[in-house]
């Protein structure tokens, strides 16, 4: 399961439609998921809260999707495995860095 842009029509009176919502949500729960994810690979215990988890996952989910896109991978059939490994990555390094920034602050 990736994160895949969808059309931005409105419904009646410029409100969101439903797969701009489910897109919403989609982004969360793979968020939730790739930042828990990429919390696992550092080593020992990361002094964040989950709520920067989650942010770091939305973003490393969004980010890594875009990088699958333009290497090519993103839309393979069956699971997406290159992707799911770039975006947990960078969930990994995004974790690692505010670690680190947290720490020396």
């Amino acid at each position: 399961m990736a994160i895949r842009p969808t059309s931005s029509t409105s419904g009646p009176q410029g409100q969101a439609t439903a797969t701009e919502s489910s897109g919403v949500i989609g982004a969360v729960v793979i968020g939730i998921v790739i930042g828990a994810l990429g919390r696992l690979v550092p080593p020992g215990r990361q002094r964040i809260s989950v709520l920067w988890t989650i942010g770091i996952g939305i973003v490393a989910a969004l980010v890594g999707t875009g990088i699958a896109a333009d290497l090519g991978v993103a839309g393979t059939e069956g699971f997406d495995w290159i992707e799911w490994l770039i975006q947990i990555g960078l969930a990994a390094a995004g974790v690692t860095a505010l670690e680190r920034a947290k720490a020396h602050s």
